[in-house]
């Protein structure tokens, strides 16, 4: 018998393409049902943000129309982790294997009879990933390598150029349930829950319709949520940065004791005031990195929810 396919996609206004996002989907998830590759029990799951727009109501439309169509709506705006998290642990009670994907239809859809393939042959979980950045501006191709990059040298473990369209088995996903804290970052998250693991890749396209949801400034924030939720290495870091101003203070004085016996004159104020600027800016910048440790923890020790469901509308 066919395991059953939940395909969960977090909305965040997203009325303008939610029609032909909806539509393109049921043509791939009937396609499979018909092929007997799916059980008929598989749906599409629209988790809606907390959306301004009509999104909400165009997925109650959805769903009233055709029972392929479920929906979570949850109680406000969480941000993008926080509603993929509530798709996918709604999703775990429902099906045996889950893909997650974002609704502007940047992801190919093609390449999800891979995964499901993938998926019989053993794989828990099967990350969707970029074959090429050809169709980027470099502005966009520099940055968006350089974020991977940069977090896997922090110890964010990540896999290169995969974003959050990936599938995932009920055992994987009972396993990420285990994962209680609060700042999410599921691109460093996933990779830990372990298990049997495959690759996809696929042509990222244009966004259909609406705006992009990570601009740069997002992007970076992004990133700054991904290296202190996952990794230690920027305090390590600061602690060897203390070691290096301190022996260079060292060689300083060493240098100024032998200028002072060999007659030198005495240096003025340009060294002193670039030191006094260089020592200050470490600091700030230390109490920076220390500051984002202790926000994180003070968030994580409050146990606040990640999200709260209003409603989900589901055929079962």
């Amino acid at each position: 018998m066919a395991d059953i396919l939940y395909i969960v996609v977090p909305c965040y206004n997203e009325e303008a393409v939610l029609p032909e996002t909806s539509k393109r989907l049921k043509e791939k998830l009937t396609g499979l049902i018909s092929s007997g590759k799916l059980s008929e029990k598989s749906r599409i799951m629209f988790v809606n943000d907390g959306s301004k727009d009509r999104t909400w109501e165009l997925i109650a439309q959805l769903h009233d129309s055709d029972p392929i169509f479920s929906g979570v709506n949850l109680s406000r705006n969480r941000g993008h982790q926080n509603a993929l998290l509530a798709g996918l642990m709604t999703a775990k009670e429902r099906a045996d294997m889950v893909i997650s994907m974002d609704a502007d239809l940047q992801d190919d859809i093609g390449a999800v009879d891979e995964m499901v393939e993938k998926y019989y042959a053993g794989c828990d979980i099967v990350y969707g990933v970029r074959s090429s950045r050809k169709k980027d501006s470099f502005f966009k191709r520099f940055t968006a390598e350089g974020f991977y990059r940069v977090m896997n040298l922090l110890g964010a473990e990540t896999v290169f150029n995969h974003a959050d369209y990936r599938l995932m088995s009920r055992r994987a996903l009972e396993g990420l349930a285990q994962f209680k804290e609060v700042n999410l970052f599921l691109r460093g998250i996933v990779p830990m829950v372990g298990y049997t693991t495959g690759t996809v890749e696929y042509e990222r396209g244009e966004r259909f319709a609406g705006e992009s949801k990570y601009p740069l400034k997002k992007m970076l924030a992004f990133a700054m949520e991904g290296i202190t939720s996952l990794s230690t290495k920027p305090l390590r870091w600061i602690t060897g940065l203390g070691f290096l101003v301190f022996a260079v203070s060292i060689i300083m004085l060493i240098y100024s004791i032998v200028r002072w016996a060999m007659g030198a004159t005495t240096m003025g104020w340009p060294s002193l005031i670039c030191s006094v600027w260089a020592i200050g800016g470490l600091i700030l910048l230390s109490l920076g990195v220390i500051g984002e440790y202790i926000g994180k923890i003070y968030l994580e020790t409050k146990g606040r929810p990640r999200f709260l469901i209003r409603e989900v509308i589901d055929d079962e």
